[in-house]
């Protein structure tokens, strides 16, 4: 038998994850003709059909599953070799993607990224703004012609949970309060109890589907019977929309300082207080860039998050 092409195998790996070639060459970056090629050249090689064809898509058959599972092994074996390289790097120098939710983005990190890139010059950090907390060893079938990119080598989060095999620190904890618009009609202008809030006041809410974050759970959970007049995705909307009289909601404590047309009318929610942490991968930890980034923009994003006035 002909010596097998691990690159076969990653065409035969995408077609098992995505069910079909057209969706597979999606993933991969190149056309289904090429996924179709590759396919059958791994099969003839093989001497074994590896997929049924059918109206519901490509269905691996027993020799396909087996195929498929083992090259998800070399595909992780591969991730964890680009991993321990990248962990052995020392120097100050290169490219450093970090995730975080659009939030932070906005009133957290700009001062310390900035610093950041005064005193480091020869890092190059990229910010890619995403809600959710990324698996920092996993791999993306999506770019073209390579098995797979980092999705990223830092994560800042607010979360009550973060994956276990991820390292870091926490840097804080943030409160929520419930604002309104500063001489709104018909709005609260000072701290009420919070049964009254949700009785009386029209609110601003996320979206009813909504349910992975503890403010999306909290908002199902306490304003089923409230009159929400609009919902959003993300705090920023949730701002905007405040900025209009139209309702109240809850915030960050530390966003009220960028919007002094709001005002609180509740006090913190105990049930909303979310840890912020600093993530990476085990294997990226001693990297030089990581490491001084978790430091330096860690320690700063600490200290804004200890001088929030409480009664904001």
């Amino acid at each position: 038998m002909a010596e097998l092409d691990w690159s076969d195998l990653r065409y035969a790996l995408a077609v098992g994850h995505a069910g079909s070639p057209g969706a597979a060459a999606r993933r991969l970056g190149v056309n289904a003709t090429t996924v179709l090629r590759r396919l059958d050249a791994l099969e003839a090689r093989l001497g074994a059909r590896l997929f049924d064809r059918s109206r519901r898509g490509y269905v691996p058959t027993d020799a396909g599953r087996l195929v498929i599972e083992q090259a998800r092994r070399m595909a992780d074996q591969a991730d964890e070799i680009e991993r321990r390289v990248l962990g052995r790097d020392r120097e100050l120098t290169g490219l450093l993607r970090v995730t975080t939710a659009f939030v932070i983005m906005e009133h957290l990190l700009p001062h310390p990224l900035a610093a950041f890139a005064r005193d480091y010059p020869g890092i190059e950090v990229e910010v890619v703004e995403n809600a959710f907390l990324v698996d920092l060893s996993r791999r993306h079938a999506d770019q073209a012609q390579t098995w797979a990119r980092l999705e990223a080598d830092v994560a800042l989060r607010m979360s009550t949970h973060v994956a276990e095999h991820l390292v870091g620190r926490q840097l804080g904890t943030t409160q929520c309060r419930a604002y309104a618009l500063r001489g709104g009609a018909g709005l609260p202008q000072s701290v009420q109890p919070l049964e009254t809030l949700v009785r009386e006041v029209p609110w601003v809410a996320f979206e009813r589907d909504a349910h992975a974050r503890v403010y999306d759970r909290w908002m199902r959970s306490q304003l089923a019977q409230a009159r929400v007049r609009v919902r959003v995705d993300i705090f920023n909307a949730m701002a905007a929309m405040l900025r209009t009289g139209v309702g109240i909601s809850v915030l960050p404590t530390f966003m009220a300082a960028r919007h002094p047309e709001l005002v609180p009318v509740s006090d913190p929610i105990p049930e909303l207080s979310v840890p912020v942490w600093m993530l990476t991968h085990p294997d990226l930890r001693q990297t030089a860039r990581v490491r001084a980034f978790m430091q330096h923009v860690g320690d700063a994003v600490a200290a804004r998050l200890a001088t929030v006035p409480p009664d904001h």
